[in-house]
């Protein structure tokens, strides 16, 4: 009876070992039919690329929704929808839309952007934006308006005091009309070009028309523009420049297919 017992033995261990395996490489046993854990994975890299968090918690509601998935599949095979012509189409679309995200993820992973590119764009971007100015203004309805403030400023009226009092500009009338630090190109053309031409402590000598009303503009200061720290800006160049760099590579796809 011995070796029959260890032959017993033998084989209730292998069936336990090929039992644990199966389990390993799937989720459950619906219907008799396996579903993959390999599924479960691709349900958390979803999750992880939409940015929600993936805890137990997170873990078992897609291990059910993994499971109801396969039920619901089967019934529809059972149905035989998978024959459907529209069905078909739409699968092909799904099947399209993976494979060309992935395309595209690897393209980026073969083309990665480096540190040094990042840091000679941001040394770009930093010497376009030029200079800051700190102007004032006085904000009139009409030219003649503008032109009796320029006369009052012209006998030694205080700036500041007149734009509190006369400037229909609510944002800056009551800190004096002043507008804080900025580039040209933040305002409209007219104003911006009108106050870079300013030397420092220069008020405009005629009024200056914007689809706002007439301005009577003085510049207080200028100044080299303060670009953000390169590592505070970093994440949001890379993925500017992977985005650029996206579109090239689709371009040059589409250049390169024969299309008839």
């Amino acid at each position: 009876m011995k070796p029959i017992l260890s032959h017993a033995v033998r084989a209730a261990c292998l069936i336990t070992v090929l039992t644990t395996s199966v389990h390993a490489q799937n989720l459950a046993i619906v219907n008799g039919k396996p579903v993959p854990t390999a599924r479960l994975h691709a349900l958390e890299q979803q999750m992880a690329r939409a940015g929600r968090p993936l805890d137990d918690n997170a873990r078992q509601q897609l291990r059910e929704e993994a499971i109801l998935r396969e039920i619901f599949v089967q019934e529809a095979e059972r149905r035989g929808l998978r024959a459907r012509p529209e069905v078909k189409a739409q699968l092909e679309l799904a099947t399209q839309t993976v494979l060309i995200r992935e395309l595209f993820a690897d393209e980026q992973r073969r083309r990665p952007v480096t540190d040094a590119e990042l840091r000679a764009e941001y040394d770009r971007l930093a010497k376009e934006m030029g200079q800051e100015y700190r102007a004032r203004h006085i904000l009139l309805g009409s030219e003649d308006e503008a032109k009796a403030v320029i006369a009052e400023l012209n006998k030694g009226a205080r700036f500041e005091e007149l734009a509190k009092q006369r400037s229909k500009d609510p944002g800056s009338a009551a800190k004096g009309g002043d507008l804080d630090w900025a580039s040209a190109d933040q305002f409209v053309p007219e104003f911006g070009q009108a106050m870079a031409r300013l030397n420092k402590g220069e008020v405009t000598r005629e009024p200056v028309k914007s689809p706002f009303g007439w301005h009577v503009i003085r510049l207080d200061d200028t100044r080299a523009a303060q670009v953000p720290p390169f590592e505070d800006v970093k994440p949001q160049l890379q993925q500017q420049m992977q985005q650029q760099r996206l579109v090239l590579f689709q371009e040059a796809l589409r250049a390169r297919a024969k299309v008839q």
